[in-house]
């Protein structure tokens, strides 16, 4: 089943479809305004046909005829229009054209109406189904509505289905008229609290009588990593995976890439010794300023909070390890975000620490996946 991947970033939302092993998913396209996500992108999908520039201006004529997929060809459209693209969305107006004023939500909808999947997802942030007062997600279901799709959307939370991290995305789903829409279930619990929302059954949440396992835990997916220090680096394995996830990332993987500790100054390594849950823990008179998540340090026995572009520098945010005395390294934000140890990154390491905090959790896709096989 053929997969097109717009603003594909890494391209971890569409490698979790490719991981699913319950059907053969082929990702035969992607494109994103940045080259090194795209350089990322092609060293873990080869055959895809990868295009690095703004979206508006590639012809979607060209790309029909590059990956050979013509109209009504294309099994599962996926992807994430920036929010910028949200500011003003206005009537649909292109039909087939190619029209260089559309916003990036529009050219997600215009490849929609191009290529006419057999079914389509969009992710995004979860302010999405507030802005303009829920005016915007409306104006959006109502222009695929005119394109003949029916569509709806719910909040998921990463941890509740196998994800170490409490990253909430909103999900819209999208067939043909007449297709029943159906939404992952939970695949663990997590109690702690979740954005909030005036519609409740716009989230999807575990129901205590489900009897699920708990959430993976910050530890549960890192512990198995070599224990250095600020500054230190290994590319060695020196313990065995003690739990299903570990293994599961690791697979057979020899030699351990990216595992590299950020070389904290003399004042930040005084500041992480006194750090916690949150920025209230440092003295006041070793920092000046910052919110209330700086300067703080992961609980292990939960799943990890959401992972930023700078998950390697505590003075942005709450990304010091649970147990030492340093921030994350990119391996360990990799495994928070549930890629495998071999997944391929492109780039020098500032670069691969922004792709890592952008992605989408590969799990998360694989378990849409699921859902998309069972609709076709």
């Amino acid at each position: 089943m053929k997969v097109f991947d717009l603003f594909c970033g890494t391209g971890g939302f569409s490698k979790g479809f490719e991981n699913y092993s319950g059907a053969n998913f082929e990702v035969v396209f992607g494109i994103d305004l940045l080259s090194t996500s795209i350089e990322t992108f092609k060293l873990n999908h080869p055959k895809a046909h990868a295009i690095t520039g703004d979206i508006r201006k590639v012809s979607k004529t060209d790309v029909s005829e590059a990956t050979k997929i013509k109209k009504g060809d294309l099994d599962v459209l996926i992807g994430g229009p920036p929010c910028q693209g949200f500011s003003s969305i206005r009537p649909f107006r292109s039909s087939e054209d190619d029209d260089p004023r559309n916003t990036l939500f529009e050219e997600y909808a215009s490849y929609v109406n191009f290529f006419r999947p057999k079914f389509f997802i969009l992710e995004n942030v979860v302010g999405l189904a507030t802005h303009k007062n829920g005016d915007t997600i409306i104006q959006m279901q109502e222009c695929f509505q005119l394109l003949g799709y029916d569509t709806d959307w719910k909040i998921l939370n990463s941890a509740h289905f196998g994800v170490p991290q409490k990253r909430e995305r909103l999900i819209m789903l999208g067939a043909p008229k007449g297709s029943k829409l159906e939404f992952p279930t939970p695949k663990n619990y997590y109690s702690g609290s979740t954005i909030g929302y005036k519609d409740k059954s716009k989230i999807i949440l575990p129901k205590m009588t489900d009897n699920l396992p708990p959430a993976i835990t910050t530890m549960e997916a890192i512990g198995d990593l070599p224990q250095i220090g600020s500054g230190q680096q290994v590319e060695t394995y020196d313990r065995e995976p003690y739990n299903d996830y570990q293994r599961e990332r690791r697979k057979d993987n020899k030699i351990l890439e990216l595992h590299s500790a950020t070389k904290h100054s003399p004042k930040m390594m005084e500041i992480i010794k006194h750090s916690g849950k949150n920025i209230n823990c440092i003295p006041k008179e070793l920092i000046t300023s910052g919110f209330s998540s700086c300067y703080s340090r992961l609980d292990k026995d939960e799943p990890a909070v959401t992972i930023t572009v700078n998950f390697v520098h505590p003075a942005s945010n709450r990304c010091i390890h649970p147990t030492l005395d340093r921030a994350l390294t990119p391996r360990e934000g990799a495994r928070l975000q549930s890629f495998d140890d071999d997944f391929k990154f492109f780039g020098n390491r500032s670069e691969i620490t922004k792709q890592i905090g952008n992605s989408v959790p590969p799990l998360l896709g694989k378990v849409l996946a699921e859902k998309v096989k069972n609709k076709l």
